[in-house]
């Protein structure tokens, strides 16, 4: 531990336990040919290794396109799974749509997906114009199907669907646009979302009949159009497969709840071929198109030591490629001694202090796939809504990753660009507040009281008069009013005496980005602040004088 800084040794001593208690690397994953470099596959040398690279904690804003097969519905998210599930809204749409899935399943609903309207350098403009510093791709979700030139797997998007490199034309038209690239990785949770593909209707004239996970084989492709490819390498194989005689929509509900419907970060029941196929296609999507991110949706690291190969191997080319380790992992729920060797991803949730490690939170405009809902009911969450998260979560010390639905085409609809012309405009004046700042000593104050946590964002109320955060830059204060103020806004943070308790200058001066001077009196307990009436999403002041920041 010697070298190491305090905040990292503290840290180390969980990490060394945490790999003796790990059992050594399995001989599968030790042969899949994982990079070279100083980066070992275990907690401690992760956490030995590892720095938070400075062009993430200055890009603070990354947008995500979260878009697959499952966008072809049009019915929002997890549809691969929930099609197999009589009763749900998803099945009964796709009984109406494309028929019974004993007949018709994802795999067809996969080659249904030909991206034949995407312009991805049209989109990544405006995602540039909208204030994204970094841009993630999904490689592959939970569908089990690759959206990139898969080495390792034969249901990809240049044999299935579109027919072309998605990740691969992301990465150059982002590239190209100057911005950092990132991939996002889900595979791993296939082998048990997809077991209702093996189940069947518990109900109605075609009860007890299994779907076509269950009943397709390689040699039923001959002469369709997935000639060559095996189903069940698409769907995973019988690992958790509902029991016959379930007579009920209750009872296989609950049947599925209680087995495949956990989520699970091991590998399938006394099988490693999964995990160690997961292994390889990571390593290759990593190898072809060098990330500068990427997002693992787990609770920490999948299939235990073949997570850990994934990281070092990840880490370690990235030294072969930049000379160090620049790159970012996120996952999620990390215990405290791996928050020093990857980067936390906090889903669609909140925190309520300040972090003294970056971080980041990822959510969505609607839903995660895309939902024509959304649109005809404008249910959107709109550029305030995007901005009041961004200035909260960049005040605690962390990044937004914010996701915009496409259809299966490939475009984005009308509302959707509304809301990124209405970042475009909001960032084009304020946004020197944002990149390339840091926390100032506390992220703010106001009435809101926020819930802790992943997931919960389908609670919150909103942020009211008074919610204010800050961010700090060459010396400058910058106050965020999450919303706009219609009297004088009273700021306990800036008051002489908790400023002096905070070691911190006097205040001098007070301009709203975008207009003029602003009258100020900074009062004992609070300052109060004049700003004009009518201004809208997410008004930002500079604050300047010596010391303050």
């Amino acid at each position: 531990m010697k070298g190491l800084r305090p905040d990292r040794r503290r840290f180390l001593a969980g990490a060394l336990a945490a790999g003796a208690a790990a059992r050594p690397l399995a001989a599968a994953a030790a042969s899949t040919g994982a990079a070279a470099g100083p980066v070992q596959a275990n907690w401690a040398s992760l956490v030995e290794h590892y720095r938070y690279p400075d062009w993430f904690r200055d890009a603070k804003f990354g947008i995500w396109s979260h878009w697959g097969p499952q966008a072809v519905p049009e019915q929002g998210d997890w549809y691969g799974r929930f099609l197999y599930m009589q009763g749900h809204p998803m099945y009964e749409h796709h009984l109406r749509t494309y028929g019974h899935p004993a007949d018709t399943g994802m795999m067809e609903i996969q080659n249904r997906w030909k991206a034949e309207s995407w312009d991805p350098e049209a989109l990544m403009q405006r995602y540039v114009k909208a204030g994204a510093k970094y841009f993630v791709s999904l490689a592959c979700h939970h569908d089990n199907l690759d959206c990139f030139d898969s080495a390792h797997h034969a249901w990809n998007s240049k044999r299935v669907g579109p027919g072309r490199d998605v990740v691969g034309t992301w990465e150059k038209a982002a590239r190209a646009a100057g911005l950092k690239f990132g991939v996002s990785n889900h595979i791993s949770h296939a082998w048990h979302w997809y077991q209702p593909a093996y189940a069947y209707d518990p109900e109605g004239p075609r009860k007890g009949e299994r779907y076509d996970a269950y009943r397709l084989t390689k040699a039923d492709g001959a002469g369709k159009w997935w000639d060559g490819l095996d189903p069940q390498e698409l769907y995973t194989g019988r690992h958790m497969v509902a029991p016959d005689g379930i007579d009920s929509i209750a009872a296989m509900n609950e049947w599925h709840d209680r087995n495949d419907g956990q989520w699970l970060e091991t590998a399938p029941p006394g099988d490693e071929t999964f995990a160690r196929q997961w292994l390889l296609r990571q390593m290759d999507l990593v190898a072809k198109y060098r990330p500068d991110f990427c997002y693992f949706d787990n609770y920490e690291l999948p299939f235990g030591q073949y997570g850990l190969a994934a990281a070092a191997d990840y880490y370690n080319r990235s030294i072969e490629w930049h000379g160090k380790i620049d790159v970012v992992l996120t996952a999620k729920q990390l215990k405290s001694y791996a928050r020093f060797g990857l980067v936390q991803d906090v889903e669609r949730g909140f925190t309520d202090h300040l972090w003294d490690e970056p971080w980041q939170t990822d959510t969505c405009i609607g839903d995660w796939f895309y939902n024509r809902d959304r649109f005809t009911q404008k249910s959107y969450v709109g550029a305030q809504g995007v901005l009041q998260r961004l200035a909260d979560v960049i005040s605690k010390n962390g990044n937004l990753l914010l996701s915009i639905p496409q259809r299966g085409d490939g475009t984005i609809d009308g509302e959707e660009e509304k809301i990124l012309d209405d970042l475009a405009r909001w960032m084009a004046v304020n946004g020197e507040a944002v990149f390339g700042s840091r926390p100032w000593h506390r992220y703010g104050e106001g009435p809101t009281v926020l819930s802790v946590g992943m997931q919960n964002e389908g609670g919150f109320k909103g942020f009211v008069e008074g919610d204010v955060r800050f961010t700090v830059k060459d010396g400058a204060l910058y106050l965020f009013a999450l919303a706009a103020p219609e009297k004088p806004l009273s700021v306990k943070a800036l008051g002489r005496r908790a400023m002096a308790q905070a070691g911190k200058g006097q205040v001098a001066k007070i301009t709203l980005l975008g207009g003029g001077a602003v009258p100020f009196r900074q009062g004992a307990e609070a300052m109060e602040i004049d700003l004009p009436q009518g201004l809208g999403t997410v008004p930002v002041v500079k604050i300047e004088g010596r010391g303050i920041a």
